[in-house]
């Protein structure tokens, strides 16, 4: 094949020699020894011309066929697998070529088409992420296998004082400085690689000293290679302080579940081994064992009231009262306990537009609670008054009980409504479980929505009372009474 196409161009070129030879003698022809020489020489000028043109067509057709047959040859090598020496092969295998060009573009929009999904699917994986971390409350910090911080939220940066985002590929170093024992227990967890960490880690926040608990992880790849680190750090100040209240709670409750039972046991071991002598010694220690019953039934008594009140299962049977009334039938119980202290209680007539909606029994129990106290901690020739007003412009009932005690000093005086809390210079006075005071604010501020307060001064005496909202004619909260008047009981 390639034999006949070499023939046919030589065969070619040759035909249009002879041509060129044809044309050339007919020129000689119309050349006459007439014939001017300038046209003679325009003549051979033209032949010449003529057959220069011959040979560089052929030339250049010569090339283009050698050009072709290795274009050809070289798609052959590619597996193409065509013959490409006649024009219909050359078509084919053009058009083959083309088909599997398209095909692998085709092939390649859809891989770019499919890492252009993967690239969203990934950013958003980013940006949720991000926004899980940026809404957790505990602090996270996330650095890179450098020690660079890559990530932190905000409550990360509210903690170290610091922009989570401006301070992005800071050092860790830099950004803790604060903290010593923080960037020392993320160095040793990310130098050991270790999968977790714990450690309690104290600090100071706005003057106020606080305990987080930082858990660091390292992260790895999915070919395990360590890329990095992330401490997240939880507030638990507050578990702290809850747990030392319970601990405290439970040491109290002991001590004093403890005192009167040794008491009691003491007492009537003394009744069985028979050293009461005669009835007046057997009558005492009855009266102390008596009273001993009695103090530790109160102190269960007022454990289970606070317990049932903080747990919200304390029911309540509110109804429309007189605060004033309340007081007046308070005072009946308490003026034999006064007497014997000689403590005078002084009081004043009673109004009827005082009207609180309440529990009654709780109410009588905080009055009860605040004059105990009253006559308890006085000094014996003392007085005790007591005072009801209602406050139209406040829509409230108020009721003070004043002492001329010992009094409390200023910096304990914050205290004294808190749960087991007893003012030091008083523990010998009189005895008491550090409950009366915290159950008398529950049941005012937390079953009745009213208020609790306390002024003293050492040697001069003290003033408890509380604030509860007017009840209106329909049994509601907040409405005004007719009146506005001082009250107390006598």
């Amino acid at each position: 094949m390639v034999k006949k196409t070499r023939i046919a161009i030589a065969g070619f070129l040759l035909v249009c020699v002879l041509l060129t030879g044809i044309w050339a003698l007919w020129l000689q022809t119309q050349v006459t020894e007439t014939t001017e020489p300038t046209i003679k020489i325009m003549i051979w000028l033209g032949y010449g011309l003529g057959a220069c043109g011959t040979f560089f067509f052929g030339y250049m057709t010569w090339q283009t066929y050698r050009r072709l047959r290795s274009l050809l040859f070289r798609l052959s090598s590619d597996s193409l697998q065509i013959t490409p020496y006649t024009s219909l092969q050359l078509l084919d295998c053009l058009e083959q070529y083309s088909s599997e060009q398209r095909t692998q573009v085709q092939a390649m929009i859809q891989d770019v088409e499919s890492l252009r999904i993967q690239t969203h699917l990934l950013q958003r994986q980013k940006r949720q992420t991000e926004a899980i971390i940026y809404s957790l409350r505990e602090a996270v910090l996330v650095f890179d296998d450098n020690d660079r911080l890559l990530l932190a939220n905000e409550a990360a940066g509210r903690l170290f004082s610091f922009d989570c985002r401006s301070h992005q590929f800071e050092p860790l170093t830099s950004l803790l400085h604060v903290n010593p024992d923080l960037i020392n227990f993320i160095q040793k967890s990310h130098t050991s690689r270790v999968q977790a960490a714990r450690r309690e880690i104290h600090m100071t926040l706005e003057g106020l000293p606080s305990t987080h608990e930082c858990i660091v992880s390292c992260v790895t790849d999915d070919e395990k290679n360590h890329c990095g680190i992330v401490a997240v750090l939880h507030d638990v100040t507050r578990e702290k302080e809850i747990s030392q209240v319970k601990n405290d709670f439970i040491s109290y409750v002991s001590h004093e579940l403890k005192t009167p039972l040794a008491s009691i046991t003491a007492y009537s071991e003394m009744l069985l081994d028979g050293e009461a002598d005669n009835d007046e010694m057997r009558r005492d220690f009855y009266q102390v064992i008596q009273g001993q019953a009695g103090r530790l039934n109160r102190l269960i008594e007022d454990i289970l009231n606070v317990s049932r009140i903080e747990s919200g299962l304390m029911k309540l049977e509110k109804r429309n009262i007189s605060l004033a009334v309340l007081v007046e039938e308070q005072l009946r119980l308490i003026r034999t306990y006064a007497d014997e202290r000689r403590i005078h209680i002084i009081g004043h007539d009673s109004i009827v537009c005082d009207q609180v909606y309440a529990d009654k029994d709780m109410i009588s129990q905080v009055i009860i609670n605040l004059l105990s106290n009253a006559v308890k901690y006085n000094c014996p020739g003392g007085t005790v008054s007591i005072e009801t007003e209602v406050d139209e412009n406040a829509s409230v009932v108020r009721m003070s009980v004043t002492d001329t005690g010992i009094g409390i000093a200023e910096e304990e005086l914050q205290h004294v409504f808190d749960k087991f809390y007893r003012v030091s210079h008083t523990e010998n006075k009189a005895e008491g479980t550090g409950l009366g005071l915290n159950l008398v604010k529950q049941i005012v501020e937390g079953l009745h929505g009213g208020r609790v307060f306390a002024r003293s001064q050492l040697g001069v005496g003290s003033t408890f009372g509380l604030e509860l909202p007017l009840a209106g004619q329909d049994g509601t909260l907040g409405q005004p009474a007719m009146s506005k008047q001082i009250v107390t009981s006598s």
